[in-house]
């Protein structure tokens, strides 16, 4: 049966503390947090350790760089989260952190491109943060899905707590006990504390098998894999006219198909959190913290 997470892990990541920072100790031992002291690491050779760990190492055509500061700094802590955003850019400073690791844009399109923010004020206003606290802003985008396993992929399953449901001859497939399109989407909003999630489909829909596509895929990968054998297909976000309408039709057609969508940084926020745990065994000897982007939408 599918129930919302009550374990010690969920609290701590309902209370924006990740698990990995504390690992063995009550809550009322945790310290306050203040300015951290430099390492004998610089950030660059942070960056360095991280890429050594994937395989094929350091890639020459890749939008995981450097998007602000100066990385021959000594790094004083890290903050991973999905995107670094002006309130994401606040905590890190209140942290001392002077190294974000961010999974998606910081200015607003893939690769970081800024000549057409030319005397932009919201882009001047971020882009003066960054340098009043001197920190560095580095991609983890690329590298983080050629991690074994998918870094993001990982992070998710991990807070579905469905490590054993994956089908280990299909990486983003899982095998569930049998539930219903509308208990499957309720599960999700609980699981993953969200404030909204939309699905399509007969909610009385027979699930077992489920695909998993955090993240923007885009149509064409959405629809190969809904030409699988899966009922239904998880995902972060898409264009609704694309993927969405094949759904539609899918099911006005009498197929068994449905498709439930997260929202693109509710989906991959736990991938950037387990980037954190993961981080905390690579560099123990540097201070890091998972900050949340968080749903940039409310509903009314």
């Amino acid at each position: 049966m599918l129930t919302p997470l009550s374990t010690r892990r969920h609290f701590l990541k309902v209370s924006g503390i990740s698990a990995a920072v504390v690992p063995f100790i009550g809550l009322s031992a945790l310290p306050l947090q203040s300015g951290c002291t430099p390492s004998n690491l610089s950030i660059q050779e942070v960056i360095d350790k991280i890429i050594a760990q994937i395989p094929g190492g350091k890639k020459e055509q890749t939008v995981d760089t450097v998007k602000s500061g100066t990385p021959t700094d000594p790094v004083t802590g890290i903050v991973t989260t999905f995107l670094a955003t002006v309130d994401v850019i606040r905590q890190a400073a209140e942290k001392g952190a002077n190294l974000i690791i961010t999974h998606e844009p910081t200015f607003y399109n893939h690769h970081d491109e800024t000549d057409w923010l030319a005397d932009d004020p919201v882009y001047t206003y971020k882009r003066s943060l960054l340098d009043e606290h001197g920190i560095v802003v580095w991609r983890f985008h690329d590298y983080w899905h050629l991690h074994q396993p998918d870094g993001i992929l990982h992070g998710l399953l991990q807070d579905l707590d469905w490590q054993d449901y994956l089908d280990p001859n299909r990486k983003s497939v899982c095998v569930i006990p049998p539930t219903n399109l509308r208990s499957l989407a309720t599960f999700f909003k609980d699981r993953l504390m969200l404030k909204r999630t939309f699905f399509i489909g007969d909610p009385a829909l027979a699930c077992t098998k489920i695909g998993l596509h955090p993240g923007a895929m885009g149509r064409d990968n959405h629809v190969r894999f809904l030409r699988e054998d899966i009922e239904v297909l998880v995902i972060g976000e898409i264009n609704e006219w694309e993927t969405v309408e094949y759904v539609r039709d899918a099911v006005a057609a009498g197929m068994n198909k449905g498709l439930i969508i997260l929202g693109h940084a509710m989906s991959e926020e736990p991938g950037m959190r387990y980037a954190q745990e993961w981080l905390s065994q690579l560099v123990p000897a540097v201070p890091s913290y998972h900050v949340p982007a968080l749903d940039p939408f409310s509903p009314v």
